[in-house]
């Protein structure tokens, strides 16, 4: 017999599946996202020491800041490049053109999917999270939420007074891809920082609360077509989702019933707060296709998975 109309539904708990299919269907976007991540090093590295070519052109030649896809098309940090209009020099037309193009896929995207799809700095935050859970350690001291957005600010004013990108000298993310890429050294012990101040010190320090290329992307991403959708009515509110959240602060169930979608643009799609919601009321979806109170188009299964 059915409940009654109204009645609560019963709260359920996320309970990792005991099947090797069950795990990986846990983990899909985790996998997903560092095979993203490899692929991405990968074109670079392959470039710069073993000559990977396509049409005739060097594959991928540059770094996160600028690079050109088989010397067609150019791609750049649009950050990068508001800091270099930011210290009164002028950029180069192709430069710009980069920029709009990234923008645009990031926009499209979610801004912040490059936080946790594309940032090789991801995978080092992610294990100080995996490190201080194990580890039970507790906050050293609070920072608000707005710090990363104020980092931003100084960063585009240090420039401007400086004369050069200044984030893009002291940047954790480009000194461990140029790391990577163009062989180890002293860039390495940023990361090393970045691991201990996570792990030991503040819970989602760097990504969360202090890098201004997250801040960049999460007021890029406000607009942003993929979104997480929510399915209020099936929604228990649990809190699992919330657990598994690298950021918090955005899953707002009462806003993303309004909406049908997390509406923040600090979101970085993720999809922690996917694989662990027992009732499936989280989906990667097309923002233009949720409605409030209703199951929106699905990206993130098959069409034979879909009820």
């Amino acid at each position: 017999m059915s409940a009654p109309a109204g009645t609560p539904r019963p709260v359920r708990h996320f309970e990792m599946p005991s099947s090797l299919a069950g795990k990986l269907r846990v983990y899909r976007f985790a996998i997903a996202r560092r095979l993203v991540q490899v692929s991405v090093l990968l074109l670079f590295l392959g470039t710069a020491h073993w000559g990977w070519k396509a049409l005739g052109q060097p594959l991928l030649p540059g770094n996160l800041s600028a690079a050109k896809l088989a010397g067609a098309i150019p791609l750049a940090d649009p950050f990068a490049i508001l800091q270099v209009l930011a210290t009164g020099r002028g950029v180069a037309g192709e430069a710009l053109l980069g920029a709009v193009l990234v923008l645009g896929v990031y926009f499209i995207l979610g801004g912040r999917v490059f936080c946790s799809w594309v940032c090789p700095m991801n995978v080092v935050t992610d294990a100080a999270r995996r490190v201080r859970a194990r580890l039970a350690v507790r906050d050293v001291f609070a920072i608000p939420p707005g710090v990363r957005y104020a980092m931003l600010g100084l960063a585009l004013a240090v420039s401007a007074v400086a004369g050069v990108a200044a984030f893009e000298w002291i940047s954790p993310i480009a000194m461990m891809h140029r790391e990577i890429v163009y062989g180890a050294g002293l860039g390495l012990t940023s990361v090393l920082g970045v691991f201990l101040f996570d792990a030991f010190v503040l819970k989602n320090g760097w990504c969360g609360h202090l890098c201004p290329l997250g801040a960049f992307w999460a007021l890029a991403g406000r607009g942003a077509q993929v979104r997480v959708a929510f399915d209020d009515a099936s929604c228990t509110r649990c809190g699992d989702c919330l657990r598994a959240c690298p950021e918090p602060r955005v899953l707002n169930f009462n806003e993303a019933a309004r909406h049908g979608f997390v509406k923040s643009g600090e979101c970085t799609n993720c999809a922690a707060c996917i694989a662990v919601c027992p009732e499936s009321s989280l989906r990667l979806a097309l923002r233009l296709g949720t409605v409030p109170g209703n199951r929106p188009q699905d990206l993130s299964q098959t069409p034979e998975e879909k009820p």
